[in-house]
């Protein structure tokens, strides 16, 4: 059986890669709040999304929406490894010039325009990307999403709800250490939390709790691959406790703390990684 692997670079600005391979069971059920974009190098791998087993093989290219519950298992005996783009929505906002980040239909396909970016965008994984060529990757990227995407016009909001977004990413990441209160943000922002929650998905794709508690768990995952104890990274992070963390850890990576240590462990990498499939 091929051995499961796992390898994350550096997240840099809206972007990260991940290199992978299972054998079989890959993933519980989780969503996680940028796109996944990704190619299967070889095998098959399946997974459910939006009420459907997908099945991707070999050069076949995925598209995960934010905040889509997904899974992951072999599609083959052989297992299968893939390379996984995670982008950040509003990067994509951002190329698109404050669209909303399109909603790609059809989640496997045979898109050699796709493909090829991929195969670009990891030519020399694991070293570092260089500023300018995640800036390319995430441009290229987002005008191929909105070239596959629904067809729907494309909403680009107020100066001042993109102003109160930003404002309230910028906050929720720098207290990742803790839960963030509703008037809190309020009060940063300038704006009431129902028009902040409807702003925040239009441009974020996801909800200001599920992001913050997304940079609450990367924090996590980060500490868990450097070796810290499970009931000292939980307190470090926010959660009540160990069990309250590992809840939160598996819908957004699909993997337990415990799991996630081990293969971090495997792949020979001590040093902070990024998200899960």
């Amino acid at each position: 059986m091929t051995p499961d692997r796992i390898r994350f670079d550096q997240p840099r600005t809206g972007l990260q890669r991940l290199a992978a391979r299972f054998g079989g069971h890959a993933y519980d059920t989780h969503r996680h709040e940028t796109y996944g974009v990704g190619v299967t190098l070889w095998g098959a791998q399946s997974f459910h999304y939006r009420g459907a087993l997908r099945t991707s093989r070999a050069g076949q290219v995925m598209v995960l929406h934010p905040d889509e519950a997904h899974d992951g298992h072999a599609g083959a005996e052989a297992g299968f490894g893939y390379h996984m783009l995670y982008v950040d929505p509003t990067s994509v906002s951002a190329a698109l010039e404050g669209a909303s980040p399109p909603f790609v239909p059809e989640v496997v396909a045979d898109d050699a325009v796709m493909a090829e970016l991929l195969r670009e965008a990891f030519a020399d994984f694991p070293n570092a990307l260089e500023p300018l060529a995640v800036d390319a990757i995430v441009e290229r990227l987002a005008h191929r999403l909105a070239a596959r995407g629904d067809g729907a016009k494309p909403a680009r909001p107020s100066a001042t709800a993109g102003r109160a977004v930003g404002l309230a990413r910028e906050f929720l990441a720098a207290e990742a250490h803790r839960t963030v209160a509703s008037e809190e943000l309020e009060k940063v922002t300038g704006l009431d939390r129902f028009a902040l929650a409807r702003h925040f998905r239009a441009a974020s794709g996801t909800s200001p709790h599920r992001y913050q508690v997304g940079r609450r768990l990367a924090r996590a995952q980060a500490m868990i691959a450097s070796g810290t104890p499970l009931g000292q990274v939980a307190a470090a992070t926010g959660f009540a406790d160990q069990s309250h963390m590992t809840r939160h850890f598996v819908a957004r990576f699909g993997l337990t703390p415990g799991r996630w240590a081990a293969l971090a462990k495997a792949t020979g990498r001590r040093s902070p990684p990024g998200t899960g499939r």
